[in-house]
């Protein structure tokens, strides 16, 4: 009797699910967001859109043309963080992604918010 080995790639690209994260250093829930990602190991793409004006134009194009954003704008907030899931819906609840993947919240900021108001960002 044989036996064959079957190699198993485990890193193999396709393998992988990458979501998008538009945000910016300076903003709280943006860190949480990070954090929590980095911590569980969920595979991102961070979008800093204070870096460059490409980046802040193409978040702000989303923004523009996207729905699940208009609450946002209505209240005074950017919207970040904004996460594109990879099947190319867009949430900005962070938190959503990471309950989604069995795992609890952590919060690493001050709980400090970046809107003119104190609230929101």
């Amino acid at each position: 009797m044989t036996i064959q080995k079957k190699e198993i790639n485990i890193f193999r690209k396709e393998d992988i699910v990458m979501i998008k994260v538009y945000g910016t250093n300076t903003c709280p829930d943006c860190m949480d967001a990070k954090a929590n990602l980095d911590f569980y190991h969920i595979p991102y793409t961070y979008i800093d859109v204070c870096t460059s004006v490409k980046e802040l134009k193409e978040f702000i194009q989303l923004r523009d043309h996207a729905s699940v954003f208009q609450e946002a704008k209505e209240n005074g907030f950017l919207g970040i963080p904004a996460i594109i899931k990879e099947d190319g819906s867009i949430t900005l609840d962070w938190e959503s992604i990471i309950k989604e993947n069995e795992h609890e919240v952590i919060h690493v900021s001050s709980g400090k918010a970046c809107g003119i108001d104190g609230k929101g960002c």
